[in-house]
């Protein structure tokens, strides 16, 4: 990585039983599976070599699971902001599940009823992004997909919904930094996998 501004990497976690099927996956605590695992192991030899001044994961087990397989266990801090979606009623559900009920519907316009709304996902982004930019030096966050799109439109001043347009595969590697200075952030790289 050729800059000396600062970097965010985000890593959403391994794969799930429920990342598999589609299904909305918030606050359910579910495992990887053997070939999330075995993908989150690989992590180590594909992040960037940066000197990273904090690493934090979402209390989740599988983003905290991702984040041991990939070697940052020891230093690594649970930030509660980084939680995945609060689905509410639609916990466990696919889309298409959820738009027999709901026609149209998308978790980044309408929000989930007993759960989240995009402005509140925001929210919390916006808490992570200043706790980041106050760090001195690069940063390496593991999360879920919803939340991490939500980050990245806030991180580059979008509203939380505009995370619509972003997509993230399992364990996909994602950067988040600045052009010339700090006043244009940017995204450096995507969805690598």
């Amino acid at each position: 990585m050729k800059t000396k501004l600062p970097n965010l990497v985000i890593v959403r976690h391994g794969e799930t039983q429920w990342s598999l099927s589609g299904r909305h996956t918030g606050r359910s605590d579910i495992p990887l599976t053997a070939n999330g695992e075995s993908a989150a192991r690989q992590l180590p030899a594909r992040l960037p070599a940066l000197d990273y001044k904090a690493v934090l994961t979402s209390p989740s087990k599988r983003a905290r699971r991702t984040c041991e397989l990939a070697g940052f266990a020891d230093t690594a801090r649970v930030d509660d902001n980084l939680a995945e979606w609060d689905y509410g009623r639609y916990e466990g559900l696919t889309t298409s599940e959820i738009q027999t009920e709901a026609a149209g519907w998308t978790v980044f316009r309408d929000g989930c009823p007993g759960g989240e709304m995009s402005a509140d996902v925001g929210s919390r982004a916006d808490t992570v992004i200043a706790a980041v930019r106050a760090v001195a030096g690069d940063v390496l966050i593991f999360s879920s997909a919803h939340f991490l799109r939500v980050l990245s439109a806030r991180w580059l001043g979008l509203r939380p919904e505009a995370g619509s347009l972003f997509t993230l595969d399992t364990t996909s590697i994602s950067i988040l930094g600045y052009e010339h200075n700090l006043d244009e952030p940017v995204i450096r790289q995507w969805n690598q996998t």
